[in-house]
Parts: structure tokens; sequence; C-alpha cells
């Protein structure tokens, strides 16, 4: 079976949904009109957007939406929300309609944007105690849950500092805070770790197990951290110009380039070009600074390693590295076989 198709058509039977369906996407499709030029001069075509997305995220996973700028996950995640009304297609939370019924998102999913600037006035602690007050909380269970959350989160000595004065990470850990306050069964987080220390992104994701454990909470992440998504999500889809061009589980996308063996290739200076085989592996390669990184074949690989450790080149290789592949390497290459039409959606 399509791995697309898999991702959702397991989650029912008999044409009925499942208990631990969360969310639900069918069909779901935004056009944005041609864009003109000045005078009525025609501009850009008209952007799909999202583009018969369908998708289910069951109840207490990591589902991730992975893909390159401009793929969709910002519309697609705004229509979910209940912010963007799609043009065709539907979303169900919780069995809620949420394109007929937007105003219930709100009492069913906590967003985390990528802009808070709402809370920028406001102090760490008062931007969590409010937004648990707005979620429907008396003043006692607010300012519980509000002193829970910024312990939780290491963020307590900071409380009575405003958002606006904090480092980029210091807030986007404060925005996490409010949107954790009043619990909701499902927490959309847009790049949540963005700015992060690493002390403070171990805290989010130890905040975010917690909740899985015991409360059951579900979790739909959009990332363009694959190496932060490898480590966290169930299952994740990829998008590509608005659709959905694979989805599974991080292992089973990674089984598509099995095949294939990352090599690393770090220079002391600069590369010995005069020696044949480097110049042929040069052809191979994408180019960093002192660094080459190729995708072969195992046989190809092992010639590789061959050439630039038995030979002239060797003088001249400061490291090298082999690994199976990642889903940086999924990623790229189903984005690069969309773009070029080779994959079907």
């Amino acid at each position: 079976m399509d791995p697309l198709v898999s991702c959702f058509v397991s989650m029912r039977a008999g044409g009925l949904l499942r208990d631990d369906e969360v969310v639900r996407v069918r069909g779901l499709g935004k056009t944005y009109a041609a864009v003109r030029g000045r005078r009525g001069a025609p501009g850009a075509d008209a952007v799909r957007a999202t583009d018969g997305v369908e998708l289910d995220v069951r109840r207490g996973e990591i589902f991730g939406l992975l893909g390159p700028n401009g793929a969709g996950k910002s519309t697609l995640v705004r229509q979910l929300t209940g912010l963007l009304r799609p043009d065709t297609g539907s979303v169900e939370i919780l069995g809620h309609d949420i394109v007929r019924h937007p105003e219930r998102a709100a009492r069913l999913l906590a967003y985390l944007g990528q802009e808070s600037s709402a809370l920028d006035e406001l102090t760490v602690s008062l931007a969590a105690e409010t937004t648990g007050r707005l979620r429907g909380l008396d003043v006692r269970r607010a300012r519980a849950e509000r002193d829970a959350v910024l312990d939780e989160l290491g963020l307590t000595p900071l409380a009575g500092r405003a958002l606006k004065k904090l480092s980029g990470g210091q807030r986007r850990l404060a925005c996490l805070a409010a949107a954790l306050v009043g619990e909701r069964p499902l927490l959309v987080l847009d790049e949540p770790t963005t700015g992060m220390d690493p002390v403070a992104r171990r805290a989010v994701w130890a905040a975010v197990d917690r909740r899985r454990a015991e409360r059951g909470t579900t979790v739909l992440l959009v990332t363009h951290n694959v190496i932060e998504a490898e480590t966290v999500l169930d299952r994740v889809a990829v998008l590509d110009r608005g659709r959905v061009i694979a989805c599974d589980t991080p292992a089973g996308l990674k089984e598509r380039v099995s095949g294939e063996v990352r090599v690393e290739l770090v220079w002391r200076e600069h590369a010995p070009l005069h020696v044949p085989e480097v110049a042929v592996l040069r052809e191979r390669a994408v180019e960093a600074g002192r660094r080459w990184t190729l995708r072969l074949a195992p046989e190809e690989a092992r010639a590789a390693v061959a050439t630039v450790t038995g030979g002239a080149a060797f003088a001249a290789l400061d490291d090298f590295t082999l690994a199976t592949p990642s889903l940086e390497d999924v990623y790229l290459a189903l984005g690069g076989a969309a773009r070029q039409g080779l994959v079907k959606a």
C-alpha cells in the first residue's frame, strides 16, 4: 500500500472513525489568487498553498509536518487551527468540524505560532496566567498552573520580566509556557525550539513527553530541524508545493533511501583536485567550505573511502565519516524528486 494512503486508511474500520483519532483532514485545498503588477499587469500565477491534503493524527502521538519554505506548512496549520478557511475539504478535531465551526478550535487545541507579539508587553508570569484565565480557569487554578509550568521549564527566575526584554530563546520558551497553561488535548507547535539552547530544548521535550504520558496529549509539530524531528516524531508528513509527498514513521521513510550511504569528507585546507579520483568525486559532492557530502551506493562509498585514505589524497584529508541515511537524507531526496515530478502524492 502507498505510504501516503496508509497514513490515514489504517485509521478507519468499516468507515467509522477510530477512538484514538484526534485530527482528520480530507481533501484540504487553498489557492491564493494571482498577484497583479502595477496598473493591472499580469503577475505571478495563482498559488496552490495546500493541494488535496489528507492526514490523520492519533491520540498521544507527535506528528510532524516537514517541508521547505513555501511547502504549505503554515497555510495548513492555519486551516487546522481555524484561522484560515480552506477553499475545499474538511478538518475535524475530536469529531468537531473546524471548517464550519472555526471558533471551536480554541477550546480543543493550544497553538504556538511563529509570532506571539500579543504577549510582548506582559511579564512571563502574567502571560501564562492570562492565557489560563482566557481558557476558563479561575484565578487560583490559573496561578497554580502558571507556577507549575514556569518551574517545569526553568522560567521562575524570569517570571517578572517582560517578554520583549528577553532573548529570542527565552521569549520562545515563555510563549510555550503560556501555551501549556490550561490543558488542551492537542498542541500545535510551529518551530517551538527556535533560538533555544540545548538545556531549554531538553526542557521543552521533557514537558511534552510528560503530558503525553500523563494526559494523552497529542502534538502536531511543524519544523525545519530534521535532526530534532528524527528523535521526537512518531510519524511525519513531508510537504512540497502544498501536497503531501510522503507520510510514514521516520524509520519507514528512511527505508526509501536505504540503498544509499552518506559520505562526508573534510579537507585540511583545500581538496587535492590534482588527484584525478578526487576531481571525479567532486562532481558528485555537495560542497560547504572544506566539507564535501556525497550520497553514494554502498560499493561507491567503499571506493570513495579507499580513494581518499589509500592514495595521494590522504595527506590533504582532515576527517571522514560514513553514515546510513538520516531523515535529512530522506527529506532532501523526496523534495528533489518531487520538484522533478518523480514522486506522486
